[in-house]
């Protein structure tokens, strides 16, 4: 008699999830990571409060920035992973638009649901989502301009970008100060894109508008006591040295002595040590000692006496920065001073911001290198306008790279929408149904716009759909009068790159998760005291 028992291949602890009920709980997690930041998008967005638990519990962040929100929510569904990655990467790559990618690629999957549901094959749907996004790509490519050959109405373009870009963030109130701020110290960067040199300092007090660009390097730090506050023409060494061995410290071994002039002589040792090191470090020749770990008493007190200022515990995030903007070498050992190379800067002084004292590098080697001051009434404030003010830098820097820009307010969505659209209509088979998908796929990103702001989308989004198969290429939303605008006369302008990454990254992170039929939850490891009592 043949047993109808099924056989079980994987262990008991795993589990499996097969076919529609695998899709299924797929686009379930994915579309709840979509609507979890939907009302975070456009000018009119809200914010999220993230409270911390565990070590750092009662930690408060307020952010509506889409890969700050979802790096910082804990998921558990496989394809709310990739799409929290796919944010991720859209923030590493390009620094905004996380919250649009997210968006898009949900919508996708929302459409692909129903298709779905019409026994639409999803390799069937894929064929047709890969035809749309290469008539969107080209859309976009064939209406985006170029003004980089003309250096002021690039840099305007350049001040459009950084206005629309803070416009949803909490820097919208000040944009203008803001937008500014960014494009002179992006330009500062002459081409190389390279925002290591601009660095970004917090400080509470004060109020937005306070917010300054400093010229020079910036280091939140104090000079040793009895050192000279000021020097003009340092010559920096840079270290990463122990500077703390002027005390008896012996780990894993036995001492024994039979009075205390031993330890006196074993601590006169010591001391005798820590000397010879600064006089090393003084043979460099330079007036300016940084070391990346703390400086003892000691030690202090010598370079005190040899007129050097010795600047402690600079963090390495710091010193990395200060190495490049003044052209010196990060040292550990000092018997070679004619193979090291110093930094070098104009004049280092003590500036006051707020209640802090800081120092401030004038003149450095690297002449590109700036530093924007971030001021705020709490240090929920200023670390969001951190993160709004890098969004902008990061796109300035972009668009410099790749100097095409589109045009913003859901101008570029419903353009690429009805390019697909119009693509359907001429393709055969079901491949064209899934072409309409993604069109009002695109649709739902100018729609949650609108939606966001209180305003009457479906009124809105037909208008604008209306003046774009009309030929009215530059249409998009006007968001303070709630109507149809010409956003190339508003300014409301983006760049290419962003745009192109939004949709690129979308369309191929929904078609993975809907690829996918199958979803095993391997077993767990067991400890070894388990196996070897089982």
């Amino acid at each position: 008699m043949v047993s109808l028992n099924p056989v079980r291949v994987l262990k008991y602890d795993a589990e499996e999830e097969k076919a529609e009920i695998a899709r299924m709980s797929s686009f379930v997690g994915a579309i709840a990571i979509g609507d979890l930041v939907k009302s975070t998008l456009g000018p009119k967005g809200m914010d999220k409060i993230l409270v911390s638990v565990g070590r750092s519990a009662g930690q408060v962040e307020v952010t509506n920035d889409g890969a700050t929100i979802l790096k910082s929510v804990g998921v558990d569904n496989p394809a709310a992973k990739i799409l929290v990655d796919m944010s991720k990467v859209q923030d590493d790559e390009v620094g905004d638009g996380t919250t649009s990618v997210t968006v898009l690629a949900s919508e996708l999957l929302k459409e692909a649901e129903k298709l779905i549901d019409q026994k639409i094959h999803p390799q069937t749907i894929i064929a047709g989502w890969r035809k749309a996004v290469d008539v969107a790509r080209k859309a976009l490519h064939e209406t985006s301009s170029d003004n980089s050959s003309n250096s002021d109405k690039f840099r305007e373009d350049l001040m459009n970008i950084a206005r629309t870009t803070l416009s949803s963030k909490i820097l919208s109130q000040h944009k203008e100060h803001f937008a500014k701020l960014a494009v002179d110290a992006v330009l500062r960067l002459k081409g190389s894109g390279d925002l290591q040199s601009i660095q970004i300092i917090k400080k509470k007090g004060g109020t937005l508008e306070d917010s300054f660009l400093d010229d020079g390097f910036l280091l939140d730090k104090k000079v040793g006591v009895h050192q000279p506050k000021r020097v003009e023409n340092a010559r920096i060494l840079i270290a990463n040295t122990p500077m703390d061995t002027d005390k008896i410290k012996v780990f894993g071994s036995h001492i024994k002595v039979d009075s205390m002039a031993k330890i006196a002589e074993l601590e006169s040792a010591e001391k005798e040590k820590m000397k010879d090191k600064v006089n090393k470090i003084l043979k460099h020749n330079c007036n300016v000692f940084i070391n990346r770990q703390l400086i003892y008493n000691y030690p202090e007190q010598l370079f005190a006496d040899a007129g050097v200022m010795a600047i402690e515990h600079a963090d390495f995030d710091g010193i990395e920065r200060l190495a490049l903007v003044t052209g010196g070498e990060i040292v550990s050992t000092f018997d070679n001073p004619e193979l090291v190379k110093l930094g070098k800067c104009d004049v280092i002084e003590q500036v006051m911001i707020g209640e802090d004292i800081l120092l401030r590098f004038g003149g450095v080697a690297l002449g590109e290198a700036c530093t924007v001051v971030i001021r705020g009434a709490t240090q929920q404030i200023v670390d969001e306008a951190e993160r709004s003010l890098h969004d902008a830098l990061c796109v300035l820097a972009a668009t410099v790279k790749e100097s095409r820009i589109v045009y913003g307010g859901g101008c570029s969505e419903m353009l690429m929408a009805v390019a697909v659209s119009n693509a359907a209509v001429k393709t055969p088979g079901k491949e064209s149904v899934a072409m309409e998908a993604f069109a009002k796929a695109l649709q739902q990103l100018p729609t949650t716009i609108a939606d966001n702001a209180g305003y009457d989308s479906a009124q809105l989004i037909s208008e604008l759909r209306a003046a774009h198969v009309g030929g009215q290429n530059t249409a998009g939303l006007n968001m303070e009068k709630a109507q149809v605008g010409d956003v190339k006369a508003l300014g409301i302008t983006e760049s290419f790159v962003v745009k192109r990454q939004v949709l690129l990254s979308a369309a191929e992170a929904a078609e993975m998760i809907l690829r996918v039929d199958n979803i095993i939850r391997a077993a767990p490891r067991r400890r070894v005291e388990d196996r070897g009592r089982c």
